[in-house]
């Protein structure tokens, strides 16, 4: 294995390796992969004791088949022995990738951005190193220009992910490499907008009876409210108005506030749940443990605040976890895959043969409140759209309106029975 100073990369040296067969270097690298990305999310130092950690969290959170385990400890092993002669020569052990995502999360820390968009940066800096493969090429704009083209014409990206990548970039140039003109020049693509996938109420019901209590409840939230997943997660005490039947999303997408529904078929469920939460509270009181986060200013300006019922999260994870904004262990929301986990075991379990999302239980908020008769402009409001052409996607799958409504020539021919018609 090489020992260069000159930043070495396991991924080479995992290519030229002789002692790992050919055929297994695929399996190495695929987990290696998953290793790093897992790391560099957790912001842990390469080593050994990341590696124990990994395996206990990742790899043994679920069955796996005895081949893989075998190999897996034998790619991790190969990855110890190769960090281990990378130290001894003194040489930086951490990859290109990892130093671009480092760089851009300190800045966005400098620059009070919010985590999610640090993350999303360095993500896109991280698949913009790996791509550019070289230290000083990652410094050139021409070099980003040309992933840039890539993103567009090669890998198709949506309009959306062009627009991140180019957004991250320009960041990585003018804060992390101290361009002052940042320029470069790509053209994006927009795509086509796509036909959503729209579950009946059939299908809604045979997923929520197969969720346990607690996910059925947020599932129900979802659809009967028409709420975004991250819209969901981040509902707290104060956002349920049982009285005037209201939900308020605080800064949703584009930071906006906006009200919506409040299924009346959901006030006793959310009022015995709202006991159970309450019970949660003040279990964390007693433990005198540090109030849930808040958004913003808002935790320097109240203090406090967190510490109050009303602050609370609607859905608390039910063990305490890590702040990775502060590195307080606190009380955090449910996380969003453990629902979106079991509402794909649901969905699986219910013989669905849709691609059905968290997301699509806003679709079909939207759709089903359409067919009921509906103005797009008061479905737009609920949603949260900022312009009403996004919420005419849904015209062209509600049942009865617009094209929808049309019967097909076919029916007219065949009778309602399948009987023939006249050419039959």
């Amino acid at each position: 294995m090489s020992t260069s100073s000159h930043a070495p990369s396991w991924r080479d040296d995992l290519k030229k390796a002789r002692n790992v067969a050919e055929n297994q270097k695929p399996g190495f690298e695929m987990l290696l992969s998953w290793l790093e990305d897992w790391r560099i999310g957790q912001q842990l130092e390469p080593g050994r004791d990341a590696a124990r950690a990994f395996w206990r969290q990742q790899v043994l959170s679920k069955p796996r088949q005895e081949w893989q385990i075998d190999q897996w400890k034998e790619a991790i092993g190969w990855y110890l022995e190769w960090l281990r002669f990378a130290v001894e020569a003194g040489a930086e052990v951490r990859t290109l990738e990892e130093r671009v995502f480092l760089a851009m999360d300190r800045a966005g820390g400098r620059q009070g951005l919010a985590l999610r968009t640090r993350q999303t940066y360095g993500r896109w800096g991280r698949r913009y190193a790996r791509w550019a493969a070289d230290a000083r090429a990652v410094m050139q704009q021409d070099r980003a220009r040309d992933f840039l083209s890539h993103l567009v014409t090669v890998e198709k990206q949506s309009f959306s992910s062009q627009k991140q990548a180019l957004n991250a970039l320009v960041f990585f140039f003018r804060e992390v490499c101290g361009h002052e003109q940042v320029d470069l020049e790509v053209k994006l693509r927009r795509t086509a907008k796509r036909i959503p996938v729209v579950m009946n109420f059939q299908e809604i019901l045979a997923i929520l009876n197969r969720l346990e209590e607690r996910n059925r409840l947020i599932a129900e939230v979802q659809y009967g409210g028409g709420l975004r997943l991250k819209e969901l997660m981040r509902l707290r005490i104060k956002d349920i108005d049982i009285d005037r039947r209201q939900i308020t999303i605080r800064q949703g997408k584009g930071d906006l506030d906006r009200v919506t529904i409040l299924p009346e078929a959901l006030v006793a469920k959310l009022e015995e749940h709202k006991k159970r939460v309450r019970a949660v509270y003040e279990e964390d009181r007693r433990e005198n443990l540090p109030g849930v986060a808040l958004p913003g200013a808002l935790e320097r300006k109240f203090s406090k605040a967190g510490t109050r019922w009303e602050w609370f999260w609607l859905f608390p994870a039910p063990d305490l976890s890590t702040d990775p904004e502060s590195g307080t262990v606190r009380r955090h929301h449910v996380h969003p895959g453990t629902y979106t986990n079991a509402l794909q075991r649901a969905v699986r379990d219910a013989g669905i043969e849709k691609r059905v999302t968290s997301h699509g239980f806003r679709h079909a908020f939207a759709t089903h409140l359409l067919e009921s008769g509906k103005d797009l402009r008061t479905i737009q409001e609920l949603l949260g759209h900022a312009d009403v052409k996004t919420t005419e996607i849904y015209a062209h799958v509600a049942i009865g309106v617009g094209g929808t409504g049309v019967k097909s020539p076919l029916d007219l021919m065949v009778g309602p029975q399948g009987a023939s018609g006249p050419f039959w």
